[in-house]
């Protein structure tokens, strides 16, 4: 189940169970009304409870799934940046990460960077 499904399923199903109480503050409710609002009231639970212990679909990563392998060489002068990897600044990105076997990376200079693996800076 996608993410969107799970958020509309979980509204729907608290919407339902809000609503319930409104049928017995509105108007006194009879036989019928009583055991449609009990219905409509199990629905959403079971609704709500169904929809939060859905996990991802096999095969649906939470995020792009990045990998460096077998990567050249990189070099950084005079303040410059180089990656022979996988570079997410601030930690972006939701799926996994991966650098094998990555080329050297080397960097001269102030303020120069080079990063060889999964860079999150």
């Amino acid at each position: 189940m996608t993410q969107s499904w799970k958020i509309s399923v979980v509204v729907v199903a608290v919407a339902g169970v809000v609503s319930t109480p409104l049928i017995w503050l509105l108007d006194s409710p009879d036989a019928g009304q009583l055991v449609g609002a009990s219905v409509q009231a199990a629905v959403g639970i079971a609704a709500l409870v169904w929809a939060l212990f859905q996990q991802p679909s096999a095969g649906q990563a939470p995020g792009p799934a990045d990998s460096a392998a077998e990567t050249g060489t990189a070099e950084a002068t005079n303040g410059g940046g180089a990656s022979s990897g996988v570079r997410r600044p601030g930690g972006t990105g939701g799926g996994s990460a991966t650098a094998e076997r990555t080329g050297d990376a080397t960097a001269d200079g102030t303020s120069s960077r080079a990063s060889t693996g999964v860079d999150y800076s």
